[in-house]
């Protein structure tokens, strides 16, 4: 399953999300595809499951929290195997070389690949991750965790664009923005910085957080 160029919808809520659970992700799915989105990315089993009847790609994700580990997109095949029976036909992981309790993401992205069929969407943070994703045989590179972990901080307001613009100049990948594409023209930003998609999440689908922007930046003081 390859990815085409345009944009795709991060369709996820956190537990404590009114929104969290299956049925209103799989209804965020129907409404990003008729708004015109080309693949979701979805997080877990069940949801993947519900936005699979949108009939586009799904980046799927699987969140294994550790207070041990940092890493928890994806962090080990297990989590891959059950999101790809679950019906993804892509798999994102963190590729960092943080800590983790599972295989190197070396050997992860062999193995979905080999063993399971399937694409692998590496979420880097740096220009180094995303040139050794690429040698390990990834298919798609992101830059979703650009800002988020410590080789990264403090955290910018804004996608990072420069390490987008190095990707898609040296890699030999399609490259994929994430991370704080919050406004179209930032997403417009993001294609003529190289891009091959971009995901935006927040801004399209959760209205607690729109909400919480409305109010305080467009409210009086």
């Amino acid at each position: 399953m390859k990815l085409g160029r345009g944009l795709i919808v991060s369709c996820q809520a956190r537990a404590d999300n009114p929104l969290h659970g299956p049925q209103f992700m799989g209804a965020m799915a129907l409404a990003a595809r008729d708004g015109g989105a080309i693949a979701i990315r979805a997080n877990g089993p069940e949801d993947i499951a519900a936005v699979k009847a949108a009939g586009l790609p799904v980046i799927g994700i699987h969140k294994v929290f550790s207070e041990a580990y940092p890493v928890y997109i994806t962090p080990d095949f297990a989590a891959a195997e059950a999101i790809v029976a679950a019906g993804a036909e892509i798999v994102a992981l963190d590729c960092t070389e943080r800590p983790r309790q599972g295989e190197a993401p070396s050997i992860l992205v062999r193995r979905i690949r080999e063993e399971l069929g399937a694409e692998v969407f590496a979420d880097i943070s740096t220009f180094d991750e995303g040139l050794r994703a690429a040698d390990w045989g990834a298919t798609y590179l992101a830059t979703t965790l650009s800002g988020y972990t410590a080789a990264t901080e403090p955290r910018p307001s804004g996608p990072d664009l420069a390490l987008l613009e190095a990707l898609a100049g040296k890699s030999g990948l399609p490259v994929v923005a994430e991370g704080r594409y919050n406004t179209p023209a930032l997403v417009r930003q993001g294609f003529e910085a190289g891009a091959h998609a971009v995901v935006v999440g927040t801004m399209i689908t959760n209205p607690r957080e729109i909400t919480r922007r409305f109010v305080a930046e467009g409210l009086p003081a």
